[in-house]
């Protein structure tokens, strides 16, 4: 998720012990999984409404290129009544 490698962690989790001391350590170890657990689901659920809303856009595109032809046939038929009506 964030990129970084083994040297940079060790780093990051070096200055952390530092400045926290090892009793604040675990913690915010907890801290920051619960965090970054909180942010991956929000993540994906932006991702699902984000499909949805495509999937969502999809289905009303077919249903404009579907009415066209509809409106077409219904207007056939209404021509084909009124020719046969004067008949």
């Amino acid at each position: 998720m964030f990129n970084i490698g083994f040297s940079e962690a060790l780093i990051i989790f070096l200055v952390a012990l530092i400045v926290l001391g090892p009793e604040k350590l675990p913690e915010m170890g907890r801290f920051l999984a619960k965090f970054s657990l909180e942010v991956k689901k929000a993540i994906d659920e932006l991702k699902r409404e984000l499909e949805l809303e495509e999937i969502e856009k999809d289905v009303e595109d077919i249903k404009k290129e579907l009415e066209d032809p509809l409106k077409l046939l219904d207007r056939i038929d209404s021509q084909k009544n009124d020719q046969t009506k004067s008949s």
